[in-house]
Parts: C-alpha cells; sequence; structure tokens
C-alpha cells in the first residue's frame, strides 16, 4: 500500500461523476455540460432540478410537470410538525433542519428502494418538503403560527413566501431563483462527499441527506454567510466596516466569506453573480450603504490579504434584504443543495462502489501488554 498522504484529501479525485466540475482555469463551473452562471442568467430553479435529476435541460411541458409533482409533494405530517415543536428554543437551526430530515425518513414508502425510479421520486419528495421543515422549524423555535405551503405561488415563491409570510415581488423572487441555482451543485464540497460516503453504504437517500447536513453546519463549511451578515450589521457603515476588518486582521482573525479550497487566488463565479443581484435589490430597498459596505469590504480583502469574495459574501446581503432571518442562512443553502447532493446520491447508487479508505499510521508498534494485566481467565472460578 502506497504511504503517500493529502491532508485534507486536497486534490484527491474520489469519485467519477457525469453531474459538475470545477474547471479552475477556466473559472466556470460546469453542470451536466452546461456553465452555472450561464443556466442562472437564463433558466429557472426547476430547470436545474429538471437538469439535475434527469440529465437534459426540461422543455416547458416538463418543467412543469415537475412543479406539479413538488406541489403535490407539499405538506408536513402533522407527527413530524410536532417533533418541531417540541425542540428545545435553543436548538441550533441546522440541528433543527437535519431532525426534520430524519423524520420525514419514515414515512416515504420508497425509503428502502434503491432504484433510479424510486430514489428520483424521493428526491421531488424531499425538494418538496425541505423549504418547509427550513420555515416551520424557524417558526416553531421562534412560537410563530406555521404558514402552509401557497400552490399558487411558484416553488421559488412559495419557499420565501413561508419563512416570510409575504408573496415576494417578482423581482424578488427571481433574485431568490437566482440564488437557488449557484447554490444548487457545486461538485464535491465536504457535504456531498459525505453524502456520496454514507451512500455507498446502501443506505437511504434522507440518511444520505441528514449527514450532509451534519456537514454543513460545520463552521468551515456552511455558517460562513451567517458570519458576513453578522460583521457588516456590526461594522454598520463603510468607515466602521474597514476598521472592523483591519481590526480583525491584526489579531489573525479569519474573515468569512473570502478565499476558497478549490478556487484559490481566482474569483468564485457565483459571487460576482450575487453582486449584480445585491445592486439591484439594494437600488429597489434604498439600501445602497450596504451594497457600498460590501464592495468596500471586497477592496480592503484584495488589498490587504489577495483573497476574493466567494458565494457567501454576496449571497448574505442578498438573503437579509429578502427578509430571510439570518439563523436561516445555511438551512437555505442546504435546500438549494439539495437536488444537488440527490443527484449525487442517485449517482452513487447507480454505481456504486464501497468508500473504504485507509490511513497513513503514525503511532507506536510492538507493544506488549503486561501478564495477567486485566486478563480475565477462562478457568471456572469453582475449579
Amino acid at each position: 500500500m502506497s504511504d503517500y498522504y493529502l491532508p485534507g484529501l486536497e486534490n484527491v479525485i474520489a469519485s467519477e461523476t457525469n453531474i459538475s466540475y470545477l474547471d479552475v482555469e477556466k473559472e466556470e463551473i460546469v453542470v451536466r455540460g452546461y456553465d452555472l452562471i450561464e443556466l442562472a442568467q437564463h433558466v429557472s430553479y426547476l430547470d436545474i432540478v429538471g437538469l439535475l435529476l434527469d440529465g437534459a435541460l426540461p422543455n416547458p411541458d416538463e418543467r412543469d410537470s415537475i412543479e406539479e409533482k413538488l406541489r403535490e409533494e407539499y405538506g408536513l405530517p402533522q407527527n413530524v410538525n410536532t417533533i418541531l415543536q417540541l425542540l428545545p428554543e435553543q436548538a441550533d437551526f441546522m440541528d433543527v433542519l437535519r431532525t426534520g430530515i430524519s423524520a420525514i425518513a419514515s414515512y416515504d414508502v420508497d425509503l428502502e428502494d434503491r432504484s433510479r425510479e424510486a430514489n428520483t421520486r424521493k428526491a421531488i419528495r424531499l425538494l418538496a418538503k425541505v423549504p418547509e421543515i427550513v420555515a416551520n422549524g424557524y417558526r416553531a423555535q421562534t412560537k410563530q403560527p406555521f404558514i402552509d405551503p401557497n400552490k399558487e405561488l411558484s416553488y421559488t415563491a412559495n419557499f420565501l413566501y413561508m419563512i416570510t409570510g409575504r408573496v415576494p415581488t417578482k423581482m424578488e423572487e427571481a433574485i431568490f431563483d437566482q440564488s437557488l441555482i449557484v447554490y444548487s451543485e457545486h461538485e464535491m464540497p465536504n457535504s456531498t462527499f459525505a453524502a456520496r460516503v454514507i451512500a455507498s453504504t446502501q443506505s437511504d437517500l434522507y440518511g444520505a441527506l441528514t449527514g450532509a447536513v451534519a456537514s454543513l453546519k460545520g463552521t468551515l463549511h456552511g455558517g460562513a454567510n451567517e458570519a458576513v451578515m453578522a460583521m457588516l450589521l456590526e461594522a454598520g457603515s463603510e468607515a466602521n466596516l474597514e476598521a472592523l476588518m483591519l481590526n480583525k486582521l491584526s489579531k489573525k482573525e479569519r474573515i468569512m466569506g473570502f478565499g476558497h479550497r478549490v478556487y484559490m487566488k481566482k474569483a468564485d463565479p457565483r459571487a460576482l453573480l450575487m453582486k449584480e443581484a445585491l445592486a439591484e435589490l439594494a437600488l429597489d430597498k434604498n439600501q445602497l450603504e450596504l451594497y457600498n459596505m460590501c464592495v468596500l469590504g471586497e477592496e480592503v480583502m484584495k488589498r490587504e490579504k489577495n483573497l476574493h469574495p466567494n458565494l457567501d459574501y454576496y449571497a448574505a446581503p442578498v438573503y437579509y434584504l429578502l427578509g430571510i432571518p439570518i439563523e436561516l442562512f445555511t438551512p437555505v443553502f442546504l435546500a438549494a443543495r439539495t437536488i444537488g447532493i440527490s443527484a449525487h446520491v442517485i449517482e452513487q447508487h447507480d454505481n456504486n462502489r464501497l468508500f473504504r479508505p485507509r490511513v497513513h499510521y503514525k503511532g507506536p508498534r510492538d507493544l506488549h501488554p503486561p501478564q495477567q494485566f486485566g486478563h480475565l481467565s477462562r478457568k471456572d472460578e469453582y475449579e
């Protein structure tokens, strides 16, 4: 066995896939052959759902069929809503989401069927129910009444409606839809890898997605968008933001929303798209100072650390202006990524090989316990 070791599996090829690829040289996120940014500029999130599940962009009738299937699956079992209400008030919202996804698994008649057809049905059910778990989990924790799904609204508008309690404008709906697209799939981040590892044991889609939620809860993976918004609110102004960031850097504190394991020194193309969306939203809501703060923060990090913003840096203020509570930024991320993770689990089940890596052992060898140390005799005690 080779002793070759790369910490964090950096640049190790773990899977073959037809789903997506981060082409760093071309600065392109390839999804089923398409540039994700171009997709986000021209199609809807439900088109991405069809693309990721079926391998091709749906035509208008197929897209309508996807939306109708989602509407048919709206609604959580009452017992699941009760579970969400019984969780303690201090529960982390990613833990609430993880619990909700785990709870709905037992209601799925296809749970133990690993066929592509059954997995596709499960993916649609999850896409229909995860946004409601996000919204109801938050409302349960904050002692607010649940808002039933509105089947008259689009999938995207309904998601935002269940969270905020108001029907979004067409511009808000379009921007939120675009954000769901850019979060939908991103090759092999930790959460997707975790889901594929779980799926490789022939565990079910719900279990794999639950593991992905646990992974995304980790502060080195998810949560950056929440941290970005907290920093912007703490600063409150352009002048204060630069001072705050320089102070953090002087203390060698990490500033979230910048840099990426794969993109390294190049810009995250998704961040640039959300930067444009933020400019439009800030102008509409008379919040240009927030946009200007973000631009300044980007300039500070480029000047001081030669780091570019990633998606979370500009998605955070976009979600804030859409009225999404900061605590839900990461759960919404997971809801958007549900389709990408589902596609990976389906692909894993279709051509499975159990993940079973080895280690580079650095511990001692050839140790021996003292004679009779802690040994239980096999002799009969009455002998």
